[in-house]
C-alpha cells in the first residue's frame, strides 16, 4: 500500500473485535469455520482467542440499536432475498452492465455471504462468474457502449477487491482478473490525474463521477495486497481538490480565504453540478487516498446533512432517499467521517430505507425491493436494472454496521 493510501485510525475497539471474528463465522456452518481456523498459524490462533475472549466481556457495546434494529435486518433479509429470487440465469439481473451486476455482488457480500457458500453464496458466484467471465483481454470490466468504459470498469474493480479480501480459498481467475483491471486503471489515469470515460489517457480527464470510481477500486485493491503506484495517488488527490468550488470567493483565492467560505466539491473544476452527490464523491476520494484531515471535507459534509436532515417523509413504493448512484456515495461519506456525524444521520437513512422499501408479499417480482429512484427525483437506471442498483445499494447501507467489507473494516493501528 502506498504512504497515500493509509488505513484511517480506528476508532472502536469493540467494533474492531467484533470485525474480526464476524469475518470467520459469519454465513459459515461450525464445520467450516473449525476448519478454517485449524488451519491458520498458531499465532492467528492465539490472537482470535483473545480476541474472541476480549469480545464476550465488551459484546454489548459493539454495536448499538442505533445501527441495527430487528427492524432493519429484516428489511435487509427481504432485498437480498428479492436480489437472490430475481437474478435470472445468466446471473446479471438482465443487465449488460458490470458495474450494475457488481453492486448485486456488493449487496451479498456486505452481508457476509461468500461466493458459493453460505445462504446466497450460490447468487453471489453466478454474478461474480458473469463479470469475471465477461472481462476483455486488455483487463477492461466493460461490455456496453465504451462511453461507459470507466464507470462500469471502477465499479466492477472496487468490488472484485472487496470479494477478493473477503475470500478465504484462494481464487486465481478473480485474482488475475483483479489484476488486470487495476492496470487498466494506472494505465489510464490521465496526465492531469483524472479519468476519461473511455478507457484511454488523455491529456485532462473529464469529471469527479469517474475520479471517485477509481478512489475507491484503487483502496480495494491495495487492501488485498496490491501495489499502485505512488505517483498515481499523488495525482488523483491534486486532481480530487480541483474540483473543490466556493460558493462566495474567488475559486483563486488563498486557502485561508476559502476555508472561511461555504463550498462543495462540484462534477466540473470549472464550477456547475454542485450536488450532493459531487458532495459526497469529493469526500470519498480524499478519505479513500488518506486525506482525513482535508479541510474540504468538513465543507461538502455541511451539504450533505443538510441534505439528509430536509428529507422528505418515505413513500412505501421503494424510493430511495437519494438515487442510487448519489446514495451510495452519500452513505459512505457519512460512515467514512464517522463520529458523531455517522451516529446521529445513520438512523435516519436507515429508517427511511425500512419505511419505503416495496412490501407485496404475493409478488416476487417487487417484495422486498428498492428502485433507482430519490425522494427528491433523480436515478438514471430503469427497469430490472434500475430495481437491482436500488436494491443492491440499500442493503450494502443497511449492511454497512456489520463491518463484514474489507474498505469497512476498522483496522488494527501499529
Amino acid at each position: 500500500m502506498v504512504a497515500n493510501s493509509l488505513p484511517k485510525p480506528s476508532t472502536s475497539t469493540s467494533k474492531k473485535v467484533a470485525y474480526c471474528l464476524r469475518q470467520r463465522m459469519v454465513k459459515t456452518r461450525p464445520i467450516e469455520w473449525l476448519v478454517s481456523f485449524a488451519r491458520t498459524g498458531w499465532r492467528e490462533r492465539m490472537r482470535c482467542y483473545l480476541l474472541f475472549v476480549l469480545l464476550m466481556s465488551i459484546a454489548a457495546t459493539a454495536s448499538g440499536d442505533y445501527e441495527i434494529t430487528p427492524e432493519s435486518a429484516q428489511a435487509l433479509e427481504r432485498g437480498l432475498e428479492w436480489l437472490a429470487k430475481n437474478q435470472g440465469p445468466e446471473g446479471n439481473w438482465s443487465s449488460t452492465d458490470l458495474g450494475l451486476v457488481s453492486t448485486g455482488v456488493l449487496a451479498f457480500l456486505s452481508d457476509g455471504h461468500a461466493p458459493g457458500r453460505g445462504q446466497h453464496g450460490e447468487a453471489v458466484q453466478r454474478a461474480l462468474d458473469y463479470v469475471i467471465d465477461n472481462a476483455k483481454p486488455s483487463g477492461l470490466l466493460n461490455i456496453a457502449t465504451s462511453q461507459r468504459d470507466m464507470y462500469n470498469h471502477g465499479l466492477s474493480t472496487f468490488v472484485l477487491g472487496q470479494a477478493q479480501g473477503m475470500t478465504s480459498t484462494p481464487d486465481n481467475r478473480l485474482h488475475i482478473t483483479l489484476g488486470r483491471a487495476l492496470r487498466v486503471i494506472v494505465n489510464t489515469q490521465c496526465d492531469d490525474g483524472g479519468w476519461d470515460y473511455r478507457a484511454r489517457r488523455l491529456g485532462r480527464g473529464h469529471d469527479l463521477s469517474l475520479v471517485v470510481m477509481q478512489a475507491k477500486a484503487l483502496r480495494s485493491a491495495t487492501d488485498s495486497g496490491f501495489d499502485v503506484p505512488e505517483e498515481v495517488v499523488d495525482a488523483a488527490i491534486a486532481n480530487v481538490r480541483d474540483y473543490y468550488w466556493p460558493r462566495d470567493a474567488d475559486r483563486a483565492a488563498s486557502e485561508e480565504q476559502l476555508r472561511k467560505t461555504p463550498g462543495q466539491f462540484a462534477y466540473s473544476k470549472g464550477g456547475g453540478g454542485e450536488t450532493i452527490a459531487m458532495a459526497a464523491c469529493g469526500v470519498v476520494c480524499l478519505q479513500e487516498f488518506g486525506q482525513y484531515d482535508d479541510w474540504r471535507i468538513s465543507k461538502s459534509m455541511e451539504v450533505l446533512l443538510q441534505a439528509i436532515d430536509e428529507l422528505p417523509e418515505p413513500r412505501r413504493d421503494g424510493t430511495l432517499p437519494f438515487d442510487a448512484y448519489t446514495f451510495y456515495y452519500a452513505s459512505q461519506a457519512l460512515y467514512q467521517v464517522g463520529g458523531a456525524t455517522w451516529d446521529e444521520r445513520y438512523p435516519k437513512l436507515r429508517d427511511y430505507l425500512i419505511a419505503s422499501q416495496n412490501l407485496a408479499a404475493a409478488n416476487e417480482a417487487a417484495h422486498g425491493s428498492w428502485r433507482d429512484n430519490g425522494a427528491n427525483g433523480g436515478g438514471k437506471v430503469g427497469g430490472r436494472p434500475g430495481e437491482l442498483f436500488g436494491t443492491a445499494v440499500a442493503c450494502f447501507v443497511l449492511a454497512m454496521p456489520h463491518r463484514y467489507l474489507p474498505i469497512l473494516q476498522e483496522p488494527d493501528t501499529p
